[in-house]
């Protein structure tokens, strides 16, 4: 694995649209699918989850990746920070024709995340295995 910059891993994030959602409730790690865009240096994320799991300004985990197999290669970014549920009725009809989801009615959130922290890897092989 080799470590990439936060500039990288923030265009390797806004150059995916899918990933995954990953927070705590009841002491206990959940990881949902869910959907994003990036728009002025917030994250935006659609996820199949209820809205009251997360409570206001929540500190979330979203995490993307893209690996290649048989190769193993590719690369993995995850960012951290605060969320908050897009409450506003206008925006979020916006968010939900604009990026595609997996439930609707309860489960169906719309989040707002805004990165404190992003971190990055490449995935690549070692070159005595690449000859394999």
């Amino acid at each position: 694995m080799i470590e990439v910059s936060g500039t990288e891993a923030l265009w390797l994030l806004e150059g995916s649209a899918q990933g995954r959602l990953i927070y705590v409730q009841r002491e206990v790690v959940v990881v949902r699918p869910a959907a994003h865009v990036m728009e002025y240096g917030r994250l935006v994320v659609r996820a199949p989850v209820q809205a009251a799991t997360i409570p206001g300004r929540a500190l979330l985990t979203y995490h993307v990746d893209e690996v290649r197999t048989p190769a193993g290669t590719g690369w993995t970014v995850s960012a951290h920070g605060p969320a908050d549920v897009i409450a506003d009725p206008d925006e979020a009809a916006h968010y939900r024709r604009t990026l595609p989801g997996w439930s609707h009615g309860p489960h169906d959130t719309l989040l707002r995340l805004r990165p404190q922290s992003v971190s990055g890897f490449r995935l690549a092989r070692a070159v005595s295995e690449a000859g394999r």
